[in-house]
């Protein structure tokens, strides 16, 4: 088998795009506005989470490199043929495709709908994708979720998440 064709390869390649996006996020959070007087700033967290990603980003490229440029044994798994990326071929990367693009359908309805609403319209697609059929199960946890995550943020947290359609709900928490 070609080795541009196994797994290892596979790993070489999604590892550079990584690193190439981790770099670029890094930059990113540095550019964060700056409180003076404060020792963790906005851009903390973030670079600390890039930073543990590169590091095992970089794993994976060595070891993928590693891998190609030495023999590997019939019997390693990055040996084996990398599967296909075909969404028709490959039900699982399909599915992935579909959770991607319901990520970026959240992004462009959270301010319009708001926060709760789009919680759990997206929630109960994904708990559907993912096999979860009991519809109380679903319908509950979908809705409760975001309800009580929303309140815990805007009483207790203080923090104002868009509430969208639901802005009455806010100004009858607001009474309470």
């Amino acid at each position: 088998m070609q080795k541009t064709k196994t797994k290892a390869f596979s790993n070489l390649v999604i590892s550079v795009l990584l690193l190439a996006f981790e770099i670029w996020a890094y930059v990113q959070a540095s550019g964060f506005r700056q409180v003076k007087g404060a020792y963790v700033q906005a851009s903390t967290f973030p670079q600390i989470m890039i930073i543990g990603m590169a590091i095992f980003t970089v794993v994976l490229l060595v070891q993928s490199v590693v891998k190609l440029a030495g023999q590997m044994k019939p019997d390693d798994p990055n040996a084996e043929a990398a599967p296909s990326l075909n969404p028709i071929k490959n039900k699982g990367f399909g599915a992935a495709l579909l959770v991607i693009a319901l990520c970026v359908l959240y992004v462009a309805l959270f301010d319009s709908l708001g926060y709760v609403l789009v919680s759990a319209v997206i929630s109960i697609v994904i708990m559907w994708l993912i096999g979860k059929r009991k519809p109380v199960t679903v319908i509950l946890v979908s809705v409760l979720v975001p309800l009580v995550m929303w309140f815990i943020f805007y009483k207790l947290l203080t923090v104002n998440i868009p509430m969208g359609v639901l802005q009455p709900l806010r100004d009858l928490v607001d009474r309470i």
